[in-house]
């Protein structure tokens, strides 16, 4: 989403790196460049004018201008007012006090409500609790359909609602239902309104006013930019908001409403929605990032991301097999899965510091999630002999492959050439890891026979 934005501000540091004395002339100049950058990706114009009035009076004192690297000060100035505009700290979710804990989900029709409490339900589950699930959209053809199979897809259970039913009726039978079948947290998936409609509007202050949420969070569509901003605006005026969800974070919009939505409502950003998978919802941390923003990368997401997806104990099985060369195409088949569960491609590369400023990888193409999913097919449409003994695929079998998978036999070909290439490539990092430049060669019997004369 920050991508346009990450590049400009890249260009503005590059050159303030470049000079060794900062005068008060050009850190003005850099950070005009900066407002306009934020300008350009939908930032509100308020939030703009204060950040860069906030840096610019840290930015020309004397303790930039004479320090031994200015440029790298002006960075982490600019680094630090971008963590403080976004929040300062991650705001966590109030889960303590009498249960069930009842969280409410407002917002505008198509922002992601029902997915988002969905996900959001199943981040819980992985924390232990015990969530219950309640359509209270009454008037979306199938929404309450929707709760119900996203709710058997995640073994988590719904509220039998009913299309006809009063909204506020529905929450009150919900938060008993939950409180007799010891359910400690109770997500309430509202009907989708503008913030304009006094009618519905006055029904979500009747469902606070019958459940006493501890939480009421609006989730906010990221790719609407400011219309963002100022939709929360609204709905805080008349619900005294907790916190926000932006949704469609993954998309390529320009990234305004997360930089502007909290310095302007005061309402922090709870979680993030990172793709369509009911995995792709995070809890949102300010200072990760202002440093994706600024090209330093996230290897603290990154990492946890890889804790909940990689399975330890394939992980280790992984590692022998890598020591021994008996890594397989199954093996890579498996590989390709736990990448995919991470994530897009695009992202992760995102997480990785500096990776996107190579030269070499801002020129490639990039990646396409599909292809994943060819190379996959493709591994699928083999064998169990075939993917454990790649060099037993002739001509007639990668035709066979390739019609099962749907593919060519050129794509056929290409996967086992990547796949060879990176047996190449890990059999020469075995060899240095053996204590020598080569890996150890295994001798045939007459050889042996021929040393063996030798040494005597």
């Amino acid at each position: 989403m920050f991508e346009t934005l990450s590049d400009r501000l890249e260009v503005v540091f590059k050159k303030l790196r470049g000079q060794s004395i900062l005068t008060e002339r050009n850190v003005e100049e850099a950070l005009r460049e900066v407002r306009m950058a934020l300008l350009e990706a939908d930032v509100n114009f308020t939030v703009v004018k204060d950040f860069i009035a906030s840096i610019t009076e840290r930015a020309i004192g004397q303790e930039v201008l004479q320090s031994l690297s200015p440029g790298q000060q002006v960075v982490k100035l600019v680094h630090g007012a971008l963590i403080e505009l976004l929040g300062g700290e991650s705001a966590g979710i109030a889960l303590s006090g009498t249960l069930p804990v009842v969280i409410v989900l407002v917002g505008l029709q198509g922002a992601g409500k029902t997915t988002s409490a969905a996900k959001l339900a199943k981040l819980l589950k992985k924390k232990g609790r015990r969530p219950y699930l309640v359509p209270a959209d009454v008037y979306r053809p199938a929404a309450i359909e929707q709760l119900m199979v996203l709710g058997r897809g995640l073994d988590i259970p719904v509220h039998p609602s009913q299309g006809g039913s009063d909204p506020v009726d529905i929450c009150r039978e919900a938060c008993f239902a939950a409180k007799q079948n010891f359910y400690d947290t109770v997500l309430i998936d509202t009907a989708g309104r503008l913030h304009v409609d006094q009618d519905l509007m006055a029904e979500l202050s009747r469902i606070k006013q019958a459940v006493c949420p501890a939480e009421i969070l609006l989730v906010a569509d990221a790719m609407t930019g400011q219309d963002a901003v100022s939709v929360a605006e609204k709905f805080h005026r008349d619900l005294v908001l907790t916190g926000i969800i932006l949704s469609k974070m993954e998309g390529d919009a320009r990234g305004g409403a997360a930089l502007s939505i909290k310095k302007v409502t005061g309402c922090p950003i709870k979680f993030v929605g990172t793709g369509e998978d009911l995995d792709g919802l995070e809890v949102f941390h300010p200072d990760r990032l202002a440093s994706r923003i600024l090209g330093m990368g996230d290897v603290l997401s990154l990492i946890e991301r890889a804790e909940e997806v990689v399975d330890k104990k394939k992980a280790e099985s992984l590692a022998k097999k890598l020591k021994h060369n008996t890594f397989t195409l199954e093996d890579f088949r498996d590989q390709i899965q736990q990448i995919k569960k991470m994530g897009s491609l695009e992202q992760i590369l995102g997480m990785i510091p500096g990776l996107n400023k190579l030269p070499q990888v801002k020129n490639i193409t990039k990646p396409n999630e599909k292809d994943l999913g060819r190379v996959e097919a493709i591994i699928n449409s083999m064998t169990g002999d075939e993917r454990r003994r790649h060099e037993i695929i002739n001509a007639s079998r990668r035709q066979r492959i390739a019609a099962g998978s749907g593919t060519t036999v050129q794509d056929v070909n290409r996967v086992l050439k990547n796949y060879t290439d990176m047996l190449k490539m890990m059999g020469k990092m075995r060899g240095p890891m053996m204590g020598k430049g080569t890996p150890p060669v295994t001798l045939g019997k007459n050889k042996r026979k021929k040393i063996k004369g030798l040494s005597r």
